[in-house]
């Protein structure tokens, strides 16, 4: 039996007075005063007081440089991203200056620790292609028939869900280890756009296109092929899809999402969990949720200040923004600050360089200005309205969803695509963990807990 509405509201009612009940018990016992943080030297966020990263570990995955310490200062240098020792700019140039796709090679680079061969990278996308289709009736069990609006959710599940079609899911030998990441990377791209497209028809009531890859394309190529109902894209497309797969590829063992894998993977738990975990902590605003933060602050601003051209309206917006008056009411300024660099972001700088050839005679032009605007003007903001010593700068978010909104790229597809970039980064991470890692990882709490009597049932107040 169908319940009424009337009946349905009255427990939607009912639900609410109940949680409403039980938070108001949390709150009764349970509050830490932010003060204890300092007095017990809690290093939050696993931060050090000068805002530096504890160690936790060693890899050879990747380095983010940001900063260099100067008598025990932090002072701001251009930032520098390297895979394996490699400078990712130089990556990037290169791959522009040959006029060919980045990210295979990328991916490469960053699970073997040197850049391939012709023949090495031939017969490596050749091992990706092959492993790119989905298991039988994957598409309808476990993404039709549960459909979820969050991309990313669906990503998570589904990543959990490939246990099952794994004959040896738990073996954490370093062939299975290699065989389960490269099935991953091959895979998610397609399950991203499945996701999308399943989203499109139990959602948003369109039509729903399902292209096999095909095993000529690169990923980027694959992915606006799949995407898009007719299959057509440019190679400037592509290319500048390429180029953002590339840059999203890895950033250090100290990433949240990185680091979520290794924790998981440090248990001794299987490759699904350790992956779908990096992806749900990808999903959050603070980390890889971001770049969708940005183009809705983006549309704030639009909203709110008569002439983007204007820089003290700019700024007096982000003000507002900053003080919590403005946009959603956080008080933060969306792709501007990174936990390590300082002076700039190499992958914002590469990013809004070339995007902003493509965009140069498009409405998109104007957009750009304004995220423009916002990185010129907010360290300044910053400085005034928080004062201190933090060094800010553009992160590659601010720029990434304006540039996957010029590949028509819809928004809710911003951090899928950022965990299928990613995703060749979390392998090589727990590859790493898994092999050299040898301990469990378990920081210390502080307990603030006292010791309280237990009361049987008839003396509890």
């Amino acid at each position: 039996m169908v319940p009424s509405e009337s009946a349905a509201a009255s427990r939607t009612s009912s639900i609410q007075r109940d949680i409403q009940f039980l938070c108001d018990e949390f709150r009764k016992y349970n509050h830490i005063n932010p003060a204890n943080y300092e007095r017990y030297g809690v290093k939050r966020g696993l931060r050090n007081q000068d805002g530096t990263g504890v160690v936790a570990g060693l890899t050879q995955v990747c380095n983010v440089h940001g900063y260099v310490m100067d008598e025990g200062e932090k002072a701001p240098v251009d930032g520098v991203l390297t895979y394996r020792g490699v400078n990712v700019a130089d990556l990037i140039e290169g791959c522009v200056r040959d006029d060919r796709f980045g990210f295979e090679e990328a991916i490469w680079l960053l699970l073997f620790g040197r850049l391939p061969n012709r023949q090495q990278l031939e017969a490596f996308m050749e091992i990706l292609a092959a492993q790119r289709d989905l298991p039988p009736y994957f598409l309808e069990d476990m993404l039709l028939k549960v459909p979820s609006r969050n991309l990313m959710n669906m990503l998570a599940r589904s990543v959990l869900e490939l246990y099952a079609y794994d004959p040896n899911p738990d073996a954490n030998g370093f062939e299975d280890l290699m065989r389960q990441s490269i099935s991953l990377i091959a895979r998610m791209p397609v399950i991203m756009v499945a996701a999308y497209q399943v989203k499109r028809r139990a959602f948003d009531k369109e039509s729903m296109y399902v292209h096999d890859p095909r095993s000529d394309y690169s990923i980027a190529e694959n992915i606006l092929h799949s995407l898009r109902p007719d299959k057509q894209f440019t190679h400037e497309e592509a290319r500048l899809l390429d180029m953002c797969l590339v840059l999203h590829a890895e950033h250090g063992g100290g990433n949240n999402s990185a680091f979520a894998s290794r924790v998981v993977s440090s248990s001794g738990s299987d490759t699904y969990s350790a992956i779908a975990a990096a992806v749900g902590s990808l999903k959050g605003p603070r980390h890889g949720g971001a770049n969708a933060k940005v183009m809705e602050m983006l549309g704030y601003i639009e909203e709110g200040v008569q002439n983007p051209d204007s820089d003290t309206e700019i700024r007096d917006f982000l003000v507002k923004l900053i003080r919590g008056e403005e946009g959603d009411r956080s008080g933060l300024i969306y792709g501007m600050g990174h936990a390590v660099y300082t002076k700039s972001d190499p992958r914002a700088v590469i990013l809004k360089k070339n995007a902003l050839k493509m965009a140069a005679g498009t409405p998109i032009e104007r957009e750009f200005q304004i995220l423009d605007a916002v990185e010129r003007l907010t360290p300044g903001v910053f400085d005034e309205e928080k004062g201190g010593n933090k060094f800010i700068c553009a992160n590659v978010d601010l720029y990434s969803g304006l540039v996957y909104k010029m590949l028509h790229i819809p928004a809710e597809m911003n951090t899928p695509i950022f965990a299928t970039a990613r995703t060749p980064g979390w392998c090589a991470h727990r590859i790493e963990e898994v092999l050299y890692g040898g301990r469990i990882i378990r920081p210390a709490y502080k307990s603030l807990t006292r010791d309280q009597k237990y009361l049987s049932m008839e003396e509890r107040p």
